[in-house]
């Protein structure tokens, strides 16, 4: 056996990562910033310090997502702490020679809190962050993702070095086992007890597989750890190949995400170069290998045997199971697939310990959970609670409640095949059993905001159509019944449904649930039901009355204007894309309804509130 290289970091790395009085800039460079000219931000700040001569005194660091997303691009200030949104590179002047050099924040780029109007100079005071514990986004916003130095400086690869010297493959199995480390890829099925089945089937070679194949719409949890912090995932997957006898693996990412497969490829490499990956890792005599491998971008991918069979060059299409991927998975062979969260949750459990870990969160969901908090509320973006917040805290608190002024109506959880809770459960714990226990699922981390304004039959509808652009056709249950049930939808939304429709939506989710070879299928109905669970009578307006209340559905409503209320400044006509509104200045307007595209946007502009939404009927 041949003597284990050193891991420690070059001092550099060491003082620009932990060194309190080092200054530095770090710029957001993440897919979201990055989109806005965070790359431009970052090279004008470099030019404005080699300006001042401090180019050698000051870093500018890449660092992945901060989570407070729509507020970017994000630039913080070190070790000031100093939070500026919304950077532009001709902000970069400004920055360096009133904040770098003159000591003092750029009030203009500070975050204005919009309830209370009062800037907000320091990121953890922000209340967006106030209730989150960034555990899993820790590295994100610190380290620059693509140097393996400031990973090392974080303790990285720290927990494989002690799993491969110092403990037995068991050992590290009944250390994940004892964490109840629950998988982050929605089943909440414990990690530890996959390993452990991979780890008895005897038949090699065996394969670790990391499921980076994130389709929800509006989901970026799993793409976000990719680009802010690839080396947690790397180092799981090979703690986890370690100790179920697997000797290579494939991180599956879709295509559209080629940031996160840019900076996986740059620490694979990385990880190669100082013999962490390849052959006699860290002079154990253990060999293991990873590869990235890109998909297509197909939902049904994110389902466990699908991805395998897309990595086989198959069609992604799931098959039956049993046999489970632990026996037989990608070319027949034993195959552990976890989710990127789950596997760069790995390092940090065995560098400290499975007591540190259920500290956090619930008893029986211990740890943080990662969510993509969007939809009409205040704050939207990113964030990392403990399991075990309630609904209420993260909408009202970490979101700063709804948009607008407007009433909270609905929240959907687990993405496309979750489920939507009304205001009567905002107080329901998340967590994995609190959520399914009032019909909703935790998932991959997606979490949708509705308001008054929301039509509930449309939202079901939108999910549904989704489902069925996404189902594989494999099995007929999800093929046609997803068909079947948005087909009826498209019906009510139109007001030519029938009381016999709701009943039918019932018995094809039946069938789709009993009868669907995967877990698309089987959740697919999942939005539908839990909307007419807890706004049936939403369903019966568009039915009985012929009228959406939200007034969303084009052909249940139509748009009127106010004689006394109109003052002929024709700001309605001007913005009417269909020329339906006709009338002279000053006089009173009319609007066409067989040219009006119900648009809304006469509604809209309008300053006297002269335009009216009504039924048709």
């Amino acid at each position: 056996m041949s003597t284990p290289i050193s891991l420690t970091p070059q001092p550099e790395a060491t003082l620009a990562v932990n060194d309190p009085a080092h200054r530095w800039i770090a710029v957001c460079m993440g897919t979201g910033c990055s989109s806005s000219a965070s790359t431009e931000v970052g090279a004008a700040l470099r030019e404005e310090l080699v300006k001042n001569g401090l180019e050698n005194g000051v870093e500018v660091r890449r660092t992945g997502c901060f989570g407070f997303c729509e507020q970017g691009p994000i630039t913080v200030v070190y070790p000031d702490e100093t939070f500026y949104t919304q950077v532009k590179p001709q902000n970069a002047s400004k920055i360096v020679q009133e904040h770098v050099v003159g000591g003092q924040p750029v009030e203009r780029l500070l975050y204005k809190d919009p309830a209370s109007a009062v800037l907000v100079e320091k990121w953890h005071e922000i209340g967006f962050y106030g209730k989150q514990q960034r555990i899993l986004l820790g590295n994100c916003g610190v380290i620059d993702p693509e140097n393996i130095g400031h990973y090392l400086a974080k303790d990285g690869y720290q927990a494989l070095r002690k799993c491969l010297l110092e403990l037995t493959p068991e050992e590290i199995i009944d250390e994940m086992i004892s964490s109840n480390l629950r998988g982050r890829g929605g089943g909440g099925f414990p990690a530890g007890m996959k390993w452990k089945l991979a780890r008895q089937t005897q038949s090699w070679p065996k394969y670790v597989i990391c499921n980076a194949d994130e389709g929800d719409p509006g989901a970026f949890m799993d793409r976000s750890v990719l680009e802010g912090d690839p080396h947690s995932v790397i180092e799981g997957m090979i703690i986890a190949a370690y100790a179920i006898g697997a000797d290579r693996g494939y991180i599956y990412c879709r295509a559209e995400y080629p940031l996160a497969i840019e900076r996986l490829k740059i620490a694979l490499a990385q990880a190669r170069q100082l013999g962490l990956l390849g052959e006699n890792i860290l002079g154990s005599g253990f060999n293991c290998d990873l590869e990235v491998k890109e998909g297509a971008g197909a939902f049904v991918c994110g389902e466990e045997t699908a991805l395998m069979a897309s990595i086989m060059g198959e069609r992604g299409q799931p098959w039956p199971r049993p046999p489970y991927p632990a026996v037989a998975g990608v070319w027949g062979q034993p195959s552990n697939v976890n989710n990127v969260k789950s596997y760069a949750y790995t390092p940090r459990i065995m560098r400290n310990g499975a007591d540190w870990f259920r500290s956090i969160g619930t008893e029986k969901s211990p740890g943080t959970a990662v969510f993509a908090l969007t939809g009409q509320v205040q704050r939207t973006g990113l964030i990392e609670v403990p399991m075990g917040i309630t609904v209420r805290e993260i909408i009202e608190d970490i979101g700063g409640g709804v948009a607008l002024g407007k009433r909270f109506k609905a929240v959907q959880t687990g993405g496309p095949l979750g489920g939507c809770l009304p205001e009567q459960y905002l107080d329901t714990p998340v967590d994995f059993d609190s959520l399914r226990a009032v019909g909703a699922v935790m998932g991959s981390g997606g979490m949708i905001v509705a308001d008054e304004t929301t039509c509930m039959v449309e939202f079901a509808r939108y999910f549904m159509k989704f489902v069925v652009d996404e189902s594989c056709g494999k099995c007929p249950p999800c093929r046609i019944g997803s068909l079947r049930m948005l087909e009826i939808l498209d019906r009510i939304t139109e007001g030519e449904g029938t009381l016999e429709d709701l009943d039918e939506l019932h018995r094809l989710a039946e069938g789709m649930q009993r009868g669907s070879l995967c877990g698309l299928g089987q959740l697919a109905p999942s939005p539908v039901l839990s909307v007419l669970r807890f706004f049936e009578d939403e369903f019966r307006a568009h039915i009985i009355d012929k009228a959406c209340p939200a007034h969303k559905c084009k052909a249940l409503i139509t748009f009127d204007i106010v004689a006394e209320l109109c003052t002929g400044c024709m700001v309605c006509g001007r913005n009417c894309g269909s020329n339906a509104i006709t009338g002279e200045k000053r006089g009173v307007h009319v609007i066409d309804p067989d040219l009006c595209e119900r648009c809304g946007m006469c509604a809209e502009v309008c300053k006297f509130d002269a335009v009216r939404i009504v039924s048709p009927r």
